[in-house]
């Protein structure tokens, strides 16, 4: 049996995407009225309207509930809803239970990546599962391309044969510190290519954008302690590059509408679905500071969230820093 925790459009699209691949699948919805519409409709009419629901998959309010005899617990809530939600969680985990974690960010008070959260609070080993994943086209069925990675190849493995189907490949890593960085990076990047996007620059600029996007975040992963090759993989080049420029993409919407000259907060009150790329602008640049690492992009993004600056002026700071080597 799987449990899925957390019913926002990837949690959804997940339970659907997995539910051949279990006789069970029960999916923790945190708001008891979208709860009670999905037993009705079999549909997320919030998260993920316009698709079915698979019979196999029930939608649970209790944490306890959903948890109660899971093989795998495969966590999918916003970052800042992590610790909180493990933490509730705890009573009902199983030594047996394998964990895995969808979730893409760092904590903002902590600076932790997910898996060290989920571990600090349970005690229990993790695996992280990214890539380049919109919601929508997984729920479509589409052929899908992830990585799954722990330190233990034995856990990692698991939950690769556990969750692998014809559509929905699985690929080990043994670098979780890569592959959540760059999952959690990479949206801050995108809320960049957004503001490229939205002051109607071109392909050179975008291509620029990714590029260096990519650089700064290998840096800051390889000061943790994380492998280079990484992040030429499907949650490092993949993830970032599907972000910066697929249409789907929360994090780059956020980025367009500031170019227009939005406010953060009227953008962000707008949105259904949370931008994890905002938060973890925040996070990622002390985490720098921490590990002394430049972070250029990120650090423009943080001075139009917090001081004001504008994106023109942003591309405009990033275009004229001092010239060095690649």
């Amino acid at each position: 049996m799987l449990c899925v925790l957390g019913a926002g459009s990837w949690g959804t699209a997940l339970a659907m995407a997995l539910s051949p691949r279990f006789d069970s699948v029960r999916l923790w919805v945190y708001e008891q009225d979208l709860a009670e519409r999905m037993r009705a409709t079999r549909e997320n009419d919030v998260f993920l309207p316009g698709f079915r629901i698979p019979e196999n998959v029930a939608f649970v309010s209790s944490i306890a509930d959903s948890i109660d005899g899971a093989d795998f617990v495969l966590g999918v809530m916003p970052s800042h809803h992590a610790r909180r939600v493990y933490t509730e969680a705890l009573p009902y985990l199983r030594p047996s239970m394998t964990l895995v974690s969808a979730t893409k960010g760092l904590e903002t008070s902590s600076l932790l990546r997910m898996s060290e959260v989920i571990q600090q609070v349970t005690g229990y080993p993790v695996a992280v599962l990214s890539g380049p994943t919109f919601a929508r086209e997984v729920a479509r069925g589409e052929p899908t391309a992830l990585v799954v990675a722990s330190e233990d190849l034995v856990l990692a493995s698991r939950v690769q044969s556990g969750f692998s189907g014809p559509v929905f490949r699985l690929y080990t890593n043994a670098d979780p510190i890569g592959v959540e960085i760059g999952a959690a990076l990479k949206n801050v990047i995108a809320i960049g290519a957004g503001v490229c996007a939205g002051l109607g620059l071109g392909s050179n600029s975008m291509a620029a954008l990714i590029t260096r996007g990519l650089a700064e975040i290998t840096r800051l992963a390889v000061s943790l302690g994380g492998k280079p090759l990484t992040m030429a993989g499907l949650a490092g080049l993949g993830d970032l590059v599907l972000t910066c420029t697929g249409e789907l993409s929360r994090n780059r919407t956020v980025g367009t509408e500031l170019a227009k000259g939005r406010k953060l907060d009227e953008i962000v009150s707008g949105m259904k679905m949370v931008a994890e790329g905002v938060q973890t602008t925040y996070a990622a640049v002390d985490l720098a500071k921490k590990q002394g690492v430049e972070l250029p992009i990120a650090e423009q993004m943080d001075a139009i969230f917090r001081h004001g600056k504008t994106p023109r002026e942003a591309i405009r700071e990033l275009m004229e820093r001092s010239l060095k080597g690649e």
